[in-house]
């Protein structure tokens, strides 16, 4: 199929079968001239980079109700914002997310530069994410190349050469397919087939508009691809955290700006490291001098590494930490808010 037949019927798919998303600005709403926010654009591309939409949707629509533009979220505190992005993950996001926000309010008057390379000089915008807003809020015939392109363009041209050394390939034959015809539907359009049609696992090519001219799917084992690199063994640490409680409020802390789950409020922790923690080694890292007790422990996975955190509760005081209310701890990151309801759930 040639690669503007191949175009037409993508084209044409997502003219039917689009989702509709909160940020986005549909097909027929975008022909009829109605364009998309650059803010809503940029936000929910941060928001969904390692997540999905069904988890990150929520999220856009607290974020964009409590600070409809991007001088609004420039304009508060970290740790609202930090509170806020508890259970997205990835917490150098939230902080990169307000590095952006500021500069476009500081240094652009409140406006998203048009241009790609603008959006570059943005803080936290790498070469995705300003290709995304580019070619969807501006229209700019940049190549947009996520995790779902990938995979379509692997099996569509049932590319040999494993991830990740074949990324370079691959967004090259991505960038084969671009033009200046309607590029913010052409990224969004391989968005969706590769979301929704051309999954990871069990692809629906029977629905798939580039079938006839699928090499994956005429080797008879499209499913596949992308070929792989097998990966290293995901490490694991061990730690401690500390539940301790006084009447109704618990100890928190707030971690050191950089670095995993930087700036966010969290249990008081041990170091993580690759053996467990002895009992007299968890009581001499404790916060306070209490009357500790083992309450067991949570496992959570991380990116790069997998954690099991012991569990140890009482009831005391200590200087240099935050009191919260027990009841309100949704703010607090992932791991920690697991920690903190196994460890009272008997309390709370």
């Amino acid at each position: 199929m040639p690669p503007e037949s191949l175009r037409a019927a993508l084209l044409a798919w997502y003219d039917e079968a689009a989702r509709d998303l909160p940020w986005r600005v549909g097909p027929r709403a975008h022909a009829a001239g109605r364009r998309a926010d650059p803010y809503q654009v940029w936000l929910s591309e941060v928001m969904l980079q390692q997540t999905t939409v069904p988890h990150a949707t929520p999220y856009f629509l607290k974020f964009t109700a409590r600070w409809p533009t991007v001088s609004d979220l420039a304009a508060e505190a970290d740790g609202e914002v930090m509170a806020a992005w508890a259970g997205l993950g990835y917490y150098a996001r939230a902080r990169n997310l307000l590095a952006c926000a500021r500069a476009v309010a500081r240094d652009h008057g409140g406006v998203f530069p048009d241009t790609e390379e603008g959006l570059r000089s943005l803080p936290g915008l790498g070469p995705y994410t300003a290709a995304a807003v580019g070619a969807i809020a501006f229209d700019l015939p940049t190549n947009v190349v996520d995790g779902n392109v990938e995979r379509v363009m692997a099996r569509l041209f049932a590319l040999e050469a494993p991830l990740p050394a074949a990324k370079p390939e691959l967004k090259a034959l991505a960038a084969g397919l671009v033009r200046d015809d309607r590029p913010g539907d052409w990224a969004q359009a391989l968005m969706d087939l590769g979301a929704t049609v051309c999954r990871p696992k069990a692809p629906l090519c029977d629905r798939c508009p580039l079938a006839p001219a699928c090499a994956g799917l005429a080797s008879g084992a499209p499913q596949t691809y992308p070929r792989k690199t097998a990966k290293a063994e995901r490490p694991h640490r061990y730690g401690v955290a500390y539940l301790l409680t006084r009447g109704s409020t618990i100890a928190l802390v707030r971690r050191p700006p950089k670095g995993l789950l930087g700036g966010m409020l969290a249990l008081p922790t041990s170091d993580w490291r690759t053996h467990r923690w002895s009992e007299a080694e968890a009581f001499a890292a404790a916060p306070a001098d209490a009357p500790w007790r083992g309450v067991g422990e949570v496992d959570h996975v991380f990116t790069h590494f997998s954690l099991t955190l012991s569990l140890l509760r009482a009831e005391g005081d200590a200087e240099g930490v935050i009191w919260s209310p027990r009841r309100d701890l949704d703010a607090l990151p992932s791991v920690f808010l697991k920690a903190a309801r196994a460890g009272l759930s008997n309390l709370l």
